[in-house]
């Protein structure tokens, strides 16, 4: 007997043996059940997924006699022995009428195949009309075929099939139950080969299979037709080097060794794996294609493992290479692949256009660039002096001859956004300083009681804040220590330079301070007033004690607390401090303390932000302890967080809230705002309040 092809001879011959067209299969399982049978069926899809198997498959459900020669015989089950059966299957049922419909398109055809419908079955128990490729007909023919499509007699049905429903008219759709089949995904594809091989006894490779389930694209017939030519070329075996020579196709295996020597930010062996690639004279464009959808596949392992497809056969190794890479790393090599990909057009040549794409995905990693400054930049240009005096109607007095305690500066810890603030502006930058005060000789102090010093200081400490647009490297360093500011320059250098107020000092500056023991006078009326240049013309700028904002918690360095073991509270009060950044930040801040034995620092992570974890972000943070003088290895462990404890990021959500409640109350207590509201009905828009203080 010749041989019959794998197409043929694995072709299924009931529903059970239906592969990947579930939806298709419980329909008419079940109207067959039900007795709900429809008089035309229109099955849709591209080649090779079943249509024309589907149709002949209802064909002897409709006709097996198995269960009798009545209607109460129709099964959806055949018996696959009975005549009907076996002639279906062997194609010599003569109620089982096909029609290729791409070489009968005119309208006699139609009408000749027309004219035998009245007559009734001769063999079965329907007369069954399978038309294939029925977006062929002509307008005629369909037009011939209307009347009995909707109303054909009832030992009738009409089964159709079409790769382009589109072409159809809108009046033959409305007569059928139409059912569109599904392309194959590759995991289905390799699953049915594997079987199949299985039963013919082929020795194969699975990743074999894969490149075969890859080039099939979604046609089950053109699986098994490549499979035949695979066993045919690898002499009765499918191994995965002889499909890959007969597909002509790129080596998967050779792409993720690209990305294995990104991960190890090895030069050398990602130039020695594009130099293999090369011998093969592979479409570069193609290969930087491929790289750039497998980091899209390591984006969603890193975020969802569950989520990876497996259409290579590859899910394992690309959970395992995702683990390797940063988040950021992934989305900075995607971005410059797909910028890669065009400006290969303006390359010399595509070999070295994709070289020069994977040497800049190395050349821009982020873990090359240095530790940022923790000094924050100005937010703007600083206002020179004349635009300051204008601002406020009269010349400042300068910083050389009177200073701004941080207490006396806590009423100006707020800002209001520009846009909405323009009819509330501020006062100048600059100190204002009450009429007769003169500094002394040798201190920078106001001449106050020492006692009244030392009990306003501990009711209020300084808080921590910056005037807006200064910073502290616009001006010489002045730093408050135990006998004030360094006063060696004579008074002319003085003016020249003025002085940057004490709130603009950073942490360690007032920690210093803190720790000398010298005590901070509030000066008498120095504040940021908001309130319009009328108001302020005829209003003195005035603000007591109680007005102040107070100040939000302090965070402290580690070196502060000591070297002794860490507790969550201590991890708290010096988070700041290790000047993480990015999602670094974000991951630690996530996580509670849950315990330091000296050596290892274990920290509780949120389950939902469990994706994020990487030795990178492990390695960041060892290196911020040890640069505090606590070196540690730090572990993480996945689990629900306490309730009665705070992560930083839940403890600077509320010191925010709380610093913006109490900077939206200072401004509703202020006289020149309420002034302001009285006399132009002025509303004070709280979202726009931001504290000094507060994080941006």
């Amino acid at each position: 007997m010749s041989y019959q092809v794998l197409a043929r001879k694995w072709r299924p011959r009931t529903f059970h043996e239906l592969v990947g067209q579930a939806h298709v299969q419980r329909a008419l399982v079940n109207a067959l059940d039900q007795g709900r049978l429809h008089h035309a069926y229109l099955f849709t899809g591209t080649r090779g997924v079943g249509k024309t198997t589907l149709a002949r498959i209802l064909a002897k459900c409709l006709n097996c006699t198995a269960n009798g020669r009545g209607d109460e015989g129709i099964t959806s089950t055949p018996c696959g022995q009975c005549d009907s059966c076996v002639a279906i299957d062997e194609g010599r049922f003569v109620d089982l009428i096909e029609v290729d419909a791409a070489s009968r398109t005119k309208v006699e055809d139609t009408r000749e195949l027309l004219d035998n419908v009245q007559y009734a079955p001769t063999q079965g128990r329907y007369k069954v009309y399978l038309i294939d490729e029925v977006h062929m007909l002509s307008t005629s023919s369909f037009n011939a075929l209307l009347k009995t499509l909707e109303e054909p007699p009832p030992h009738v049905k009409f089964l159709l099939a079409t790769t382009d429903p589109q072409k159809l008219p809108a009046t033959v759709l409305s007569r059928c139950l139409q059912f569109t089949l599904k392309h194959m995904p590759p995991e289905r594809v390799v699953e049915h080969l594997t079987y199949v091989l299985g039963e013919e006894g082929v020795a194969f490779d699975e990743s074999a299979l894969w490149l075969l389930g890859k080039a099939a694209e979604g046609s089950m017939r053109d699986a098994m037709s490549l499979t035949d030519q695979a066993i045919a070329f690898g002499q009765g075996a499918v191994r995965h080097v002889d499909v890959a020579a007969m597909l002509g196709t790129l080596d998967h295996r050779h792409i993720l060794a690209l990305v294995s020597a990104l991960a190890d930010v090895d030069v050398q062996q990602l130039l020695a794996e594009v130099a293999q690639l090369a011998e093969q004279g592979p479409d570069f464009a193609a290969v930087l294609d491929e790289l750039s959808a497998i980091l899209h596949r390591l984006a969603v392992a890193q975020m969802v493992p569950d989520a990876v497809d497996n259409s290579h056969g590859d899910r394992e190794a690309i959970l395992q290479l995702a683990s390797r890479f940063t988040a950021e790393d992934i989305q900075l090599y995607y971005q410059i692949g797909l910028q890669g990909r065009g400006d290969m057009a303006h390359a010399p040549d595509l070999r070295s256009a994709l070289e020069m794409t994977l040497l800049r995905m190395l050349a821009f990693r982020p873990q090359g660039v240095p530790k940022p400054p923790r000094t924050p930049l100005p937010l703007r240009a600083e206002p020179t002096g004349s635009e300051g005096s204008q601002s406020v109607g009269q010349s400042a007095a300068p910083a050389s001859t009177a200073t701004q305690s941080p207490a006396s500066a806590s009423a100006s810890n707020y800002v209001q956004s520009e846009p909405e603030a323009s009819a509330v502006s501020s006062l100048s930058d600059a100190p204002v300083t009450g009429a007769g005060d003169q500094p002394k000789a040798d201190t920078d102090y106001i001449d106050t009681p020492q006692a009244e010093l030392e009990k306003k200081h501990a009711q209020q400490p300084a808080p921590d804040a910056r005037v807006e647009g200064e910073a502290l490297g616009d001006s010489p360093e002045i730093r408050m220590g135990s006998t004030g500011y360094k006063a060696d320059d004579n008074e002319a250098a003085a003016a020249d330079s003025p002085m940057p107020p004490p709130w603009s000092l950073d942490d360690v500056e007032q920690a210093e301070a803190h720790e000398s023991g010298q005590a901070e006078v509030p000066s008498p009326s120095v504040r940021k007033a908001p309130a319009s240049e009328a108001v302020l013309a005829s209003a003195p700028v005035s603000t007591s004690e109680s007005e102040a904002v107070p100040a939000p918690e302090q965070t402290a360095p580690i070196a502060d607390i000591g070297n002794e073991v860490l507790d969550h509270a201590k991890w708290l009060l010096c988070f700041d401090s290790l000047g993480l950044g990015g999602l670094t930040r974000s991951l630690a801040a996530n996580c509670l303390l849950e315990s330091d034995d000296g050596n290892t620092l274990t920290l509780r992570l949120d389950p939902s932000q469990a994706a994020m974890q990487a030795e990178i972000h492990k390695t960041r943070i060892e290196r911020a302890l040890s640069e505090q003088g606590v070196p540690r290895r730090v572990e993480f462990v996945v689990a629900e967080l306490s309730t009665q404890s705070e992560t930083p990021r839940q403890r600077e959500e509320r010191l925010n809230q709380e610093q913006h409640a109490q900077a939206v109350d200072l401004l509703n207590h202020d006289p020149n705002i309420q002034k302001l509201q009285q006399a132009f009905g002025a509303t004070l828009i709280e979202s726009t309040v931001k504290p000094a203080a507060a994080k941006r």
